[in-house]
C-alpha cells in the first residue's frame, strides 16, 4: 500500500483553488469599499492618499537630487571657474 501522492496532489489544488475563488467572490474590491465609507472616512482617506502623494514626492525629489552628480561637488569649486 502506498501513498496516493496523485490524489492528494488534486485533492489539495483543488482545495486552494476553492478557497481562491471563495475569496475573490465575497471580499470587495477597493473601489467598493471606499463606495460604501461614510462622507467622512472619504474625507480622512483622500487627506491621507494627499499626504502619502506629497511625501512619495517629496522623497523622490531628494533621491534625484542625490543621483545629480553636480550635487556631489563642492558649492565653491565651481565658482573659481566662472571668474
Amino acid at each position: 500500500m502506498s501513498f496516493p501522492w496523485f490524489r492528494m496532489t488534486l485533492l489539495g489544488g483543488g482545495l486552494m483553488g476553492l478557497g481562491y475563488l471563495l475569496m475573490s467572490a465575497t471580499v470587495p474590491t477597493p473601489e467598493q469599499t471606499y463606495a460604501a465609507m461614510s462622507p467622512d472616512l472619504r474625507r480622512k482617506v483622500d487627506a491621507n492618499r494627499a499626504a502619502r502623494l506629497l511625501q512619495e514626492q517629496t522623497i523622490k525629489r531628494q533621491i534625484d537630487a542625490q543621483n545629480d552628480p553636480d550635487a556631489g561637488k563642492p558649492i565653491w569649486a565651481d565658482q573659481q571657474n566662472r571668474r
